[in-house]
């Protein structure tokens, strides 16, 4: 078994992984830092319904971006996303239908240049022809969008956009953003889908492509008027693209707009204190509590994070100026790793929601606490958002309490190479696979080794 990122645990080991890392937690740090309401298991278990409550989408789906949940955002953006596709499918048709009635008038026309020359019948007359499209049948039209009959298509004007608008009302129910909802599903034995906003993404995106040389990025200022502009056309739902002609300072101010009028910050408010208490800690303590509070945020703050991190670590490595092939010196962006924390450190971890009072006020103390906690974050995110053998067993221990029957499929999907419980021993196998540098003790080995053995007990014994 080898480490494997965060984002590749399936739900439901995820919420397992969630579970343990909380209670480790409660060993750690004190239990005001967590905001327990309760000791105990009611309090573990208060926080972790609160913190899931990031993850459900409200009833409500409108194409807004900026003030609401992040969890709501990223539905918006997959409803606009299944309605342009929606749009394009209806279009898509309406060119091909519109091209059948171009071809059969052109026919018709030839039909009627042509008409003196056709056979006559016995009383003098031509005969009559179905006038129809020769690539479209009567009845692939009565499944088609509409049920519009061929009739109805010959009677249609030569506006092309009165067949569009006819197509488009036909079913407008296929248009509609909202989703049906259902009963609340089981957790899946796949990975959660990547879960990122798309202006976060895509700010993100455009300054690494045009804006790593840009001095003084995030702290040189903006035209207000362009930032406006792009926040109301991502609010209105719209399909906004950056390229170079969107100034890099304009992007920049906009994705730290979206991250501060977040309801819900990035980081969640009841783990605030948790996250600043690290700041007292030092050395391989520290990366641990702070790997352990990253396992406790919901998949789309977690996500949304990682991209975030990975960013400001791109960026960071851009400060300093630097020579191209040709030896003319490339100027840096003077943005290290501890100015972006700076920067960024207030809008990610907040106190109090914006526009409270004292929203953003913040003493020295928790200020440089703030600014170190996001220099370890941007460090040490490629560890961070990796879990380790020793916690995967542990997840797969805790999962075969409450799901034995879960177990082998998930030993399968991490180790596809590892033979049948029942041909060899998995125990030496897991030893023999472990990576350098990771100490995997027999103990766990042994976890392991016990999970296939009882695996392989309930397919003899219960018929699995």
């Amino acid at each position: 078994m080898q480490p494997v990122a965060l984002q590749s645990l399936s739900e439901l080991e995820r919420a397992s992984l969630q579970e343990l890392a909380l209670f480790q937690l409660q060993e750690r740090l004190p239990v005001g830092h967590l905001s327990l309401d309760r000791d105990g298991s009611k309090g573990m278990k208060s926080i972790r319904q609160k913190l899931e409550s990031f993850s459900k989408e409200r009833k409500e789906c409108s194409p807004h971006t900026f003030g609401v949940p992040l969890a709501q955002v990223i539905a918006n953006d997959r409803a606009c996303r299944q309605l342009q596709e929606a749009v394009g499918r209806s279009r898509r048709l309406c060119l091909e239908v519109e091209a059948t009635v171009t071809r059969f008038r052109a026919q018709r026309h030839r039909r009627l240049a042509v008409g003196t020359s056709c056979i006559r019948a016995p009383d003098g007359g031509c005969p009559e022809e179905p006038l129809s499209p020769v690539l479209v049948d009567r009845g692939s039209w009565s499944q088609r969008r509409g049920a519009m009959s061929v009739d109805s298509i010959t009677e249609l004007s030569d506006n092309a956009s009165e067949l569009l608008e006819a197509l488009q009302l036909s079913h407008p129910h296929e248009l509609d953003p909202r989703r049906s909802r259902g009963k609340k599903k089981q957790l899946s034995l796949n990975p959660i889908t990547w879960q990122v906003p798309r202006i976060v993404d895509r700010c993100c995106t455009h300054l690494e492509t045009h804006g790593l040389q840009t001095v003084g990025i995030f702290r040189v200022g903006s035209s207000k008027k362009r930032v406006q502009q792009l926040r109301e056309e991502f609010d209105r739902g719209l399909d906004v693209f950056l390229d170079e002609h969107q100034s890099v300072h304009d992007v920049a101010a906009l994705l730290k707009e979206f991250l501060r009028d977040m309801p819900d910050s990035l980081i969640p408010r009841e783990l605030y204190g948790a996250f600043l208490s690290t700041a007292s800690l030092e050395g391989q303590a520290q990366l641990d509590t702070l790997q352990l509070l990253l396992f406790l945020l919901p998949p789309c703050h977690s996500d949304t994070l990682l991209r975030l991190l990975r960013f400001l670590a791109r960026v960071a490595r851009h400060a300093e100026s630097s020579w191209d092939p040709e030896g003319r010196q490339i100027p840096g962006n003077k943005m290290t790793v501890s100015n972006l924390a700076t920067v960024f450190g207030p809008n990610i971890l907040q106190k109090e929601k914006p526009g409270e009072k004292d929203a953003g006020a913040l003493n020295f103390e928790d200020s440089a606490a703030i600014i170190l906690v996001l220099q370890r974050l941007i460090e040490h995110h490629h560890s961070l958002f990796m879990v380790s053998p020793e916690m995967q067993c542990d997840v797969l221990r805790r999962l075969f309490q409450t799901d034995p029957d879960v177990i082998e499929y998930l030993l399968r999907r991490k180790s596809p190479d590892v033979p049948s419980p029942e041909h060899e021993d998995p125990g030496e196998e897991l030893a023999l696979s472990t990576p350098p540098g990771w100490t995997h003790s027999l103990e766990r080995g042994s976890v392991c080794s016990e999970l296939y053995s009882s695996v392989s007990f309930l397919n003899l014994h219960v018929g699995i």
